[in-house]
């Protein structure tokens, strides 16, 4: 894998780290009536449809900041595997092919960036 995809992944992690913590990085709590909220920071928004709500509740700046933690620590297996590869000069089929495996789950993951400017077709798995 190219040190490029590493290098740009972990840019999209950043910038999607500074956005939730911009948002605070609270959990946020359903309510009747379709309103959710981070009452620790009194914060509270309306979503008019069930699915916007479901949306929210689901994908708030704390579970992002825990999917960015989880992608940083596949990303930092995946460069070990790697290392371990490229510093011996015959490698155990075993390391090979964790380090194949652990480059085609980052690439899997990065897929979720593929709109973004900078992402290259040829890092498609």
């Amino acid at each position: 894998m190219s040190t490029e995809l590493v290098k740009w992944i972990r840019e999209q992690l950043d910038e999607d780290e500074r956005i939730a913590r911009g948002c605070s990085g609270t959990d946020w709590w359903e309510h009747p009536k379709n309103w959710v909220s981070a009452p620790q920071l009194n914060r509270v928004a309306l979503a008019v449809h069930d699915g916007d709500r479901a949306h929210i509740l689901r994908h708030d700046p704390a579970r992002v900041l825990r999917d960015i933690d989880a992608d940083r620590a596949l990303i930092a297996e995946y460069l070990a595997a790697q290392e371990t590869v490229d510093a011996t000069a015959h490698p155990d089929m075993y390391d090979v092919g964790r380090a194949q495996g652990l480059e085609e789950a980052v690439r899997y993951r990065a897929l979720r960036f593929d709109a973004r400017t900078g992402y290259r077709e040829e890092w498609r798995p």
